[in-house]
């Protein structure tokens, strides 16, 4: 590219646009100036620039009256077009900056979804009842993905592992320990055997989930392999299949008070040592909350009180 098209190329000027699109329309230097709130010469200073621009003549004068070229006429066409477009950008754009005007893309595992966003949304809409909300569920990886391709703006996850660019704003830690029903042999004595752990029957959510993979961890380290194992991606399938007696599942009570309320199912601890897991608010490392967000995550930390 030459020196001419390269200068060419260049983007028009919006407010020599706008001044020559009221030139049009008027076809008076005295008008347009006055409606602009320019002096008459600084009109005529931007349409010789425009001219000189674009490299061709824009406008005649006929008498006091100011007529358009077949070059401006052409150009009217497209710098209406251009200005319109621009209005309608500002305008959307206005309307996202108003007070309880926007969107909210949440992230959040499914027993967060269950647990902790029910409550937090209610109060959310009370402040922000113009905000348009959308959920997207997932386990920890699956929303860390989502963040950094940009689908979603907040994640209420698991703690990522620290090589993640992400944020991590605490909400609570639980323990994850034994369920199991009611007539299982463990709850029927109070106690849970070291050498019996390996013989039984798991239930466990999904393998690729950050859960899965500490358990996996935790039980290494005791020395102790799981051999039969379930893993569902379903939190309410696993209770369910826990308390027909089909097997036994590790999870925080947290997930199951009300089958643990009603006693449709019960909890052992996994060992001396304790596995905990850290829950959080995620979001991209370094970018500016909005009041919306910022909102948010309070209100998660408000619902999360009673987890701790």
């Amino acid at each position: 590219m030459n020196e001419f098209d390269s200068f060419m190329s260049q983007p028009l000027d919006s407010r020599q646009l706008r001044a020559f699109s009221i030139l049009a329309r008027t076809g008076s230097f005295t008008e347009t100036a006055q409606e602009l709130h320019l002096s008459q010469s600084a009109i005529s200073h931007s349409m010789k620039a425009l001219e000189q621009e674009i490299g061709c003549r824009l406008l005649d004068r006929m008498g006091k009256t100011v007529v358009l070229t077949q070059a401006g006429e052409q150009l009217l066409v497209s710098a209406q077009r251009i200005l319109e477009e621009m209005e309608s950008a500002r305008a959307q754009l206005g309307h996202l900056g108003k007070w309880g005007s926007s969107r909210l893309r949440i992230g959040a595992s499914t027993t967060a979804c269950q647990h902790i966003l029910p409550s937090v949304l209610r109060e959310f809409k009370e402040s922000f009842p113009q905000c348009a909300i959308s959920i997207e569920p997932g386990d920890t990886p699956e929303m860390i993905e989502a963040l950094r391709q940009h689908r979603i703006d907040l994640a209420v996850n698991l703690e990522p592992r620290r090589d993640e660019p992400l944020e991590f704003r605490p909400l609570f830690t639980d323990e994850l320990v034994f369920i199991t029903s009611p007539i299982h042999p463990w709850a029927k004595s109070g106690r849970v055997s070291r050498e019996d752990i390996p013989r039984q029957h798991y239930i466990l959510y999904g393998k690729t989930s950050y859960t899965f993979q500490m358990i996996e961890t935790y039980f290494r380290k005791e020395q102790i392999v799981l051999h039969s194992l379930l893993d569902l991606g379903n939190m309410e399938a696993i209770k369910e299949l826990v308390k027909l007696g089909l097997g036994i599942s590790i999870l925080a009570p947290w997930s199951c008070m009300k089958e643990l309320q009603e006693g449709s199912l019960v909890t052992l601890p996994l060992g001396k040592r304790k596995l905990r897991r850290r829950w959080g608010v995620l979001h991209w490392r370094g970018r500016r909350l909005s009041l919306a967000e910022e909102t948010f995550i309070g209100l998660c930390e408000q619902v999360s009180e009673r987890f701790n």
